[in-house]
């Protein structure tokens, strides 16, 4: 089970596994209303290195990005759930957009995200590409998802 941390904490301990010479896998996004289709992507995810970090938008960014009504979980509660899940070593919380403010910082081996991007620009693809780092994409587990879960959730009589 992994930790909330600062990015401080995540750069100390990203030297750490540098220096033992173990593998980085980074992944970011919403992660609200968690459900299996979440806990199979990270399972995916932590098997292609050593560690997990997750970076988890925050409430401001997830509003802006998702819409009005969005999270439906606050971050401090979606961090310590995350952070509770065996595939992952360590949660960050961020305001920002996208994720290269901390891909820049941490410089992971292995960019993970869902297999949706294969058709639509990936926005952390360059900053990843520009340190050497390699970008993996995930098939989501067949219909599960946030905003299907939402909808059946809004159909109930």
């Amino acid at each position: 089970m992994g930790h909330i941390l600062t990015v401080e904490a995540a750069l100390r301990q990203r030297m750490a596994l540098r220096e033992a010479g173990q593998t980085l896998v980074f992944t970011n996004g919403h992660f609200d209303l968690l459900h299996i289709g979440h806990l199979d992507y990270l399972e995916k995810a932590r098997a292609l290195g050593d560690a997990l970090f997750l970076g988890l938008n925050g409430d401001t960014s997830t509003t802006r990005l998702k819409g009005a009504g969005r999270p439906l979980i606050p971050a401090a509660e979606r961090a310590r759930l995350l952070a509770a899940l065996l595939p992952v070593s360590g949660v960050i919380i961020f305001e920002d957009d996208t994720a290269d403010a901390l891909l820049t910082a941490l410089q992971p081996d292995i960019y993970v995200k869902g297999g949706d991007y294969a058709h639509k620009p990936l926005p952390e693809r360059p900053t990843v590409e520009a340190y050497g780092g390699k970008v993996m994409l995930i098939d989501f587990l067949p219909g599960h998802s946030t905003s299907a879960l939402i909808a059946r959730i809004k159909a109930l009589p």
